[in-house]
Parts: C-alpha cells; sequence; structure tokens
C-alpha cells in the first residue's frame, strides 16, 4: 500500500520565496560570517513583555528553571518559543 503524500500548503509570503528559488534569483550566502549575522539577527531580543502571573506560577517557574539552572525569564521565554515553533504539544 502506497504511503499518501501529505499537501503542503504555503502561505503568500512562503510562494513567493518558493518562486523565487525555483527561478533563480536566490544566491548563497558569500561567508559563515554572513550566517553568523543572520543568527545573531534571528535570536535578537529586541522586544519587552509585561505580563501578570500568579505568584504561584512565578515560584513554580523560579523553581523549575532553578532545578535547570538558568535564569527563570529564559525558561520562559524558551517555553513560549517551543510553544509557537510547534515543539511544546498540549499534554492530553
Amino acid at each position: 500500500m502506497a504511503k499518501k503524500e501529505k499537501k503542503i500548503v504555503l502561505d503568500e509570503y512562503e510562494k513567493e520565496i518558493l518562486d523565487a528559488y525555483e527561478n533563480g534569483a536566490l544566491r548563497p550566502s558569500k561567508s559563515p560570517a554572513d550566517y553568523q549575522s543572520i543568527a545573531r539577527n534571528t535570536m535578537k531580543k529586541n522586544r519587552k513583555v509585561n505580563i501578570r502571573l500568579s505568584e504561584n506560577v512565578l515560584s513554580a517557574l523560579q523553581r523549575r528553571a532553578a532545578r535547570e539552572g538558568i535564569p527563570y525569564q529564559t525558561l520562559i521565554g524558551s517555553v513560549l518559543h517551543k510553544y509557537v515553533s510547534g515543539f511544546l504539544k498540549e499534554a492530553k
């Protein structure tokens, strides 16, 4: 029995990138420094967010972060990043 191929749905921006790639308009980066610059800009923390949490939730986050050996703000940012990237799923 043959496997069904999953149809990939692209948004307009993704279609534009695919078209540029297929038409040969995209060129590879010139140097590793370009990749380093791109990585730095991608991970740049340039926005501040204020959020209200219950005392219990904040304490639990701080304890978990302490066990992991990281600042609790880093833990919160990591959890949010994993969630929006699709790597963090709801437990059922």
